[in-house]
Parts: structure tokens; C-alpha cells; sequence
């Protein structure tokens, strides 16, 4: 990046999902420190918007549209999505420089290839999604450092919590592999209602939250669950956005896995349980023993 000129527009394709647009907000945090001068702009699809919404290191929020990416005029376009529609979104941005991994498909597209991130961070192990996304800046120029916590910023003013200090529990999830079933879920809760206030349950405007209506629900926005999160005292959930979303704000956390690698998914940076089937069966053989026991290791009452 020391060739760019200062004041350089930069565009950055981070299609999908909700995990990966949090996971991607410590690379941001990388490349703006490393150079304050550059001009950021994101491009995402409008239903992870929110996530970026209020973030100082960007300068712009664009959906994942052709037209909107030209008009932009970057200088580099980095790619990291790494997709067929994101591939073809490099190629046409009219960047001078294409960056993107070298284990992406259509590899003619970039002229700055970026190879794996163990050999950029020099290890010899898995790395979190989070690591993976930063080694893309620290091979662009940025000195190789601390990955910080994602940054998320809630709505100003926020509004009041529903209730101060709450337990948010996110118990749904985009597949059937990593949802823990409702009744253990609620078995969770019932254990934290002897001894505190009642838990949350949240969820999209498109979850079904029926069988936890005996507590309080909130089917909400991305932006709400920034504020309901930035004043929680715990998260308990699945394997899924909403957890990233709560290490974001340095809330304790326990996250039920199915099949997704703890090693790459876990919470990044916060206080946290990961909670596996034994022997390394489906989500469905996690036992309410098991989360319990969870509690107790971060100190909540179990």
C-alpha cells in the first residue's frame, strides 16, 4: 500500500455473511490505523448493513452493486469475499490494483494475489476467520500486529435496554446442523431465571420465536441487537452472527457448535466457553450439563 497515493480510495467486497462482515471489522481497524489518509468504502448487502453503520474507519456503505463500485473509483479494490459475483465485481472496478487470496477461484482476475494467512502470520496451525481476514492488510503493507476485537457500533442515541445487564440467548440459527433444540434452551433459561433477572431471547424479524414466549422475545434489527448486546452481562447461543456480534462488545459468551471448526469460528477476543457434542457428535448430543457447566467455568451462577 506504500504505492498508493495519499488521500487513495480503497473498495472492499464483503458480500456475505453476518459472521464474516463482524469478523472483517478488525482488518478495517488495521488498514486505517496503518494509513488514516486512505478513503474506505465497503460493499456489502444491504441486509448486513447495520453492521458497518457507524464504524469511523469507513468513509462509505455501498450494496454489492457494479455501478455503484465504478462510480466509487478506487485505487485498489480487495476483494474478500472471494465468490463468482465478487470475482467478476474486481475485475470490472476499474482498480489499478485486484487483490484477493490465491485460493480464490478466477485467480486472472487479481494482480495482487495474497497468499494463505499461515504463511503471512509465519504459523503453522488454523487461524481464526479473524486472522485470516487481517493477514489480507498485514500482506498489503500494514506491520504485522495484535488483532484487535471487532468494532461495532450501536445506534446514537441508543435506546434503553429492556432490561440493564440482561442475558441475551440467540437460540436460533440459518441451518438445522447448528440450532440446539429449544428445550435445552429453555432448560438454560430457566436455570438463570432462579437467580437473576429474566433472559432475553432474540432473533430476526423472520425467526420463530414461539416456544420461547414465556420469557421476553425481541425479533428486531441488526442495529437493536447492537444495543441490546453493547449493555448485556452474558450471551448464550448458537454457532452463528449474534455471537460474533457479542465478542464484539467483550460480552461473556457460551456458543453451541455443530459442525462448524471452533478453531476458526470461536468467539474472538472476549471471555468465552465453546460448548461441543462429546466425541464430536451433531449439535444435538450437547447436553444441558454441559452449557451449565459452562456457566460456572465464566462465573455466572449455575
Amino acid at each position: 500500500m506504500e504505492c498508493l497515493p495519499r488521500g487513495s480510495r480503497i473498495a472492499i467486497l464483503r458480500l456475505r455473511s453476518l459472521g464474516d462482515c463482524v469478523l472483517t471489522t478488525p482488518a478495517l481497524d488495521i488498514l486505517k490505523r496503518f494509513r488514516s489518509d486512505l478513503r474506505l468504502a465497503i460493499f456489502v448487502e444491504n441486509r448486513f448493513r447495520e453492521i458497518f453503520e457507524g464504524n469511523p474507519d469507513l468513509a462509505e456503505i455501498h450494496p454489492p452493486e457494479l455501478a455503484a463500485l465504478r462510480r466509487f473509483r478506487p485505487q485498489l479494490c480487495l476483494n474478500l469475499h472471494g465468490g463468482t459475483r465478487s470475482a467478476w465485481m474486481t475485475e470490472l472496478s476499474g482498480a489499478r490494483y485486484r487483490a484477493g487470496f490465491g485460493h480464490y477461484r478466477q485467480q486472472f482476475v487479481y494482480n495482487v494475489s495474497i497468499p494463505r494467512a499461515q504463511e503471512i502470520l509465519q504459523v503453522d496451525r488454523k487461524v481464526h476467520t479473524a486472522e485470516h481476514l487481517a493477514s489480507a492488510i498485514f500482506y498489503l503493507g500494514a506491520p504485522i500486529s495484535e488483532i484487535p476485537r471487532a468494532k461495532l457500533f450501536p445506534p446514537s442515541p441508543a435506546p434503553p435496554p429492556l432490561a440493564p445487564r440482561s442475558t441475551i440467548i440467540h437460540a436460533v440459527a440459518a441451518t438445522p446442523d447448528k440450532t440446539w433444540s429449544a428445550a435445552h434452551f429453555l432448560a438454560v433459561a430457566d436455570h438463570l431465571a432462579q437467580s437473576g433477572p429474566a433472559p432475553i431471547f432474540i432473533g430476526g424479524p423472520d425467526d420463530d420465536l414461539t416456544p420461547f414466549h414465556r420469557y421476553p422475545t425481541i425479533q428486531t434489527s441488526l442495529s437493536a441487537v447492537k444495543s441490546l448486546l453493547a449493555s448485556a452481562s452474558l450471551f448464550v447461543g448458537n454457532d452463528s452472527g449474534p455471537a460474533h456480534m457479542a465478542a464484539a462488545f467483550g460480552v461473556p459468551s457460551i456458543v453451541i457448535f455443530g459442525p462448524s471448526d471452533t478453531a476458526i469460528w470461536g468467539p474472538w477476543r472476549t471471555t468465552s466457553e465453546v460448548v461441543t457434542a462429546p466425541g464430536g457428535g451433531s449439535i444435538g448430543d450437547v447436553t444441558v450439563a454441559q452449557v451449565l457447566g459452562a456457566l460456572g467455568r465464566l462465573r455466572v451462577p449455575a
